[in-house]
């Protein structure tokens, strides 16, 4: 069976205002209008999740609430205060624990946990893809990982394949056309 993994960074957060923490930061007017780009590429490909898996952060919260009335489903919503700046392990084994009625799931979440992660899973796919996350994850980024497992448990290092990895950056150059990766470069920090 074909399960298919879309790794979500947040979109654009603000360093603007003063707030309390780091996990209340709310989302920049750039990750504002980042965010439905990328749902808006999301839906046109059929990348529609059944279940998501959101971090309780602000800035992921606000990246969700921007892409879910672009989608073509209404996917069953998790919050999960383990996934804000969760490592790579961390979501791998959260990942482990999705519902296995579930074969298209989305984690919006940060870095520099889902860089390593998506890094960890792909054992190949899309050559420009790959390159493109190899120099970075940026906000508002999207890998799109297939496995060819039966259950969510059997997801593992290596394991996938990085079908497309997507950046607002890559979908603007080209005219929000583009499947395939083109350059994740962005302005922005790859750090969260």
């Amino acid at each position: 069976m074909l399960t298919l993994l879309l790794l979500l960074r947040h979109a654009k957060s603000s360093w603007d205002l003063a707030v309390a923490s780091d996990h209340e930061r709310p989302l920049a007017k750039r990750g504002m209008i980042a965010a439905p780009l990328i749902a808006d590429h999301m839906a046109q490909h059929g990348w529609n999740p059944d279940h998501v898996l959101c971090s309780t952060a602000v800035r992921t919260r606000a990246t969700l609430s921007l892409v879910l009335p672009r989608l073509q489903a209404t996917p069953d919503i998790s919050f999960d205060n383990d996934l804000y700046l969760a490592d790579a392990d961390q979501l791998l084994d959260r990942i482990k624990r999705l519902p296995r009625a579930s074969t298209c799931a989305m984690l919006i979440g940060h870095n520099p946990g889902f860089e390593e992660l998506a890094r960890m899973l792909a054992g190949g796919g899309n050559a420009v893809a790959l390159a493109a996350l190899d120099k970075k994850f940026p906000t508002a980024g999207l890998a799109v990982i297939t496995f060819d497992c039966d259950a969510w448990a059997d997801v593992g290092p290596g394991k996938g394949l990085l079908c497309a990895f997507v950046t607002p950056r890559s979908l603007a150059t080209a005219g929000g056309l583009s499947e395939d990766a083109g350059s994740s470069e962005d302005s922005g920090s790859s750090e969260d």
